[in-house]
């Protein structure tokens, strides 16, 4: 049975907020590392692609953890009151307090910028960081950058502003403090130091975040392992069925460079077989 079948369970954190949690443990003995998935800006880990990663990871024997940040989805808090800071200490207190050993980070859109962040955070514990539409640096030049002159002024008047989104009925609410705090995290503006695989799939028509996005933090990345893949007709979400299979398929290669050679040599020799059959 997946964690998706169940109620989730509840991290309670050191100032009193829960956060939500779902996780599927590996089977005895696999050496691949663990996946952690890391949603976007006011979404959560209900997702299609959590969901259907987790059923994917847990078919194959591998751990999986998905969550949902403060103010998001059946955790605590008020969604206004987050802040890139705040979800990406979320996102390491569930690493360090739920996650064993080495794991890849699955960051969607917002999520592509906390899985950056936490790499170089806790660079020991990282085996690799697959971003789907990544959105590294968006507070400023996806949404400060594209304001206008009103909406700044009512932003730094007012605290916070609500903006109608694609994806929800209820607009969304941006606080100055998460434009001010997400300078804080920029990371498009130099060298990355990440050393880890990574893989970044970006869809082209994309109504949010621009492809071009992708090939800058491709650019900016210390490491040599990176490689961009473009869906021409791919959109913001990714979550169809020819998505998720690149997505797997993404997995699949990191946690097979970062698996032990015995786990490396079996893997091949199935492989081998099937070929064979």
């Amino acid at each position: 049975m997946t964690s998706s079948e169940s109620a989730p369970a509840i991290f309670r954190r050191p100032d009193g907020s829960n956060l939500a949690y779902c996780r599927s443990p590996a089977i005895a003995g696999d050496g691949r590392p663990g996946i952690v998935f890391l949603s976007g800006f006011a979404s959560d880990m209900t997702g299609t692609k959590a969901t259907a990663l987790e059923a994917w990871a847990c078919g194959r024997g591998q751990a999986m953890l998905r969550f949902d940040y403060f103010g998001h989805g059946q955790s605590s808090g008020a969604f206004r009151n987050g802040t890139i800071s705040r979800w990406l200490d979320d996102a390491l207190a569930v690493i360090d307090g739920l996650a064993s050993g080495p794991q890849i980070l699955v960051g969607s859109s917002m999520g592509g910028w906390i899985m950056l962040l936490a790499a170089l955070a806790r660079p020991a514990r990282i085996a690799g960081l697959v971003g789907i539409a990544a959105a590294p640096d968006f507070t400023e030049e996806l949404m400060w950058m594209r304001m206008t002159s009103a909406q700044r002024q009512a932003l730094t008047r007012e605290g916070v502003i609500r903006e109608p989104s694609n994806y929800s009925d209820s607009p969304y609410e941006i606080s100055r403090a998460l434009i001010e705090d997400g300078r804080r995290h920029l990371v498009l503006g130099g060298r990355i130091d990440i050393g880890c695989p990574v893989r970044l799939l970006h869809g082209m028509a994309d109504p949010d975040v621009p492809w071009q996005t992708s090939v800058r933090l491709a650019e900016q990345l210390a490491t040599d392992d990176v490689a961009v893949t473009l869906m021409k007709d791919g959109d913001h979400r990714l979550s169809r069925d020819e998505d998720l299979r690149r997505l797997f398929a993404a997995i699949d290669e990191l946690s097979t460079k970062a698996a032990p050679a015995s786990r490396r040599d079996s893997s091949d020799m199935s492989a081998a077989l099937r070929d064979l059959a």
